[in-house]
């Protein structure tokens, strides 16, 4: 049997989640995807993560743990494993949408199922909500609640 050797990279996606709502770039296909990229050679997947959200919304993120890994058959010819990981973000401030994407949004879980995106990424978006989407409430005052529109 002869087996034919398909390479392919791997994107690292997170998904970030804030007042109760997830963080999504759509893309130049129109999809929404979750914040991320390519992994370099060499670099760890947690740090890879963490610069590319920084990149493309200009939050800072405690990378969590692994959700899910699949792969993903955007067209023929093209690729790619997308291996998620679920974080935490303290930032108060607005996403800001990157030259990468064409629009930035924060997104209900209602919204989400409504959303052109991919499936694999709906799945990990829904595994990290019950497994803390927010980091733990060490007293204090509660989340705001609103300010921030459904798109922004």
């Amino acid at each position: 049997m002869v087996h034919s050797t398909q390479l392919f990279p791997v994107s690292v996606k997170g998904v970030v989640i804030r007042d109760g709502r997830v963080l999504l770039l759509r893309n130049e296909r129109d999809e929404w995807e979750l914040p991320g990229g390519k992994l370099e050679l060499g670099e760890a997947p947690q740090r890879c993560l963490a610069r590319e959200i920084a990149e493309e919304v200009g939050w800072t993120v405690a990378v969590g743990p692994v959700l899910d890994a699949w792969h993903y058959h955007i067209r023929d010819g093209v690729d790619v494993l997308i291996l998620t990981y679920g974080c935490h973000t303290s930032s108060g401030a607005p996403p800001v949408v990157s030259s990468e994407h064409r629009e930035v949004g924060l997104f209900t879980a209602g919204e989400v199922a409504d959303l052109r995106m991919p499936d694999g990424y709906k799945k990990s978006i829904a595994a990290w909500r019950p497994r803390g989407g927010s980091p733990p409430d060490h007293g204090g005052d509660p989340p705001s609640g609103g300010g921030f529109a459904t798109m922004i």
